[in-house]
């Protein structure tokens, strides 16, 4: 896979753009895990192996924990999030598939039991922004890197 372009060379200001909005999410008042939680999930459903790999790099220097990682494709079979993230969860799957889901009224009702509506509607713009980064990784095959294998000493 070679990359396609460079957003931040071909069009600055559209780069800027979603630089933005990232650093309106940062600055939202979400924990780092409810960002991450976010993310990961998105990034996973859209298939971005470069967002994926990011994230769960940044997931894991943040101090959560190999399993919460790990079973975050299949959240709905695992007993290790809480309600609260579930519902943080039940909404990315909605609004990151929008057109098939529609998003619908039970993963809205799922959040509000958690959040405030300003809460919401920075978690909804947190998934938006990174489904952006998501569309334009993929769209430019952005490689993740390629870590080094741990020698043994």
């Amino acid at each position: 896979m070679h990359p396609r372009l460079d957003i931040g060379k071909a069009a600055p200001a559209a780069y800027k753009a979603v630089l933005g909005l990232e650093n309106y999410v940062q600055t939202s008042g979400l924990s780092r895990a409810d960002i991450h939680l976010i993310k990961l999930r998105a990034s996973i459903i859209n298939g971005c192996a470069y967002c994926v790999d990011m994230h769960v790099k940044e997931s894991r220097h943040d101090g959560l924990s190999e399993q919460w990682i790990n079973m975050m494709s299949v959240w709905r079979e695992s007993p290790i999030y809480t309600p609260r993230e579930r519902a943080v969860l039940g909404w990315v799957d909605a609004v990151t598939n929008i057109a098939g889901t529609g998003a619908p009224d039970v993963a809205f009702e799922a959040l509000k039991a958690h959040f405030d509506d300003c809460e919401i509607a920075n978690i909804t713009v947190a998934i938006g922004t990174i489904n952006v980064w998501n569309r334009i990784a993929v769209g430019f095959r952005f490689p993740h890197p390629i870590d080094q294998p741990a020698v043994a000493a």
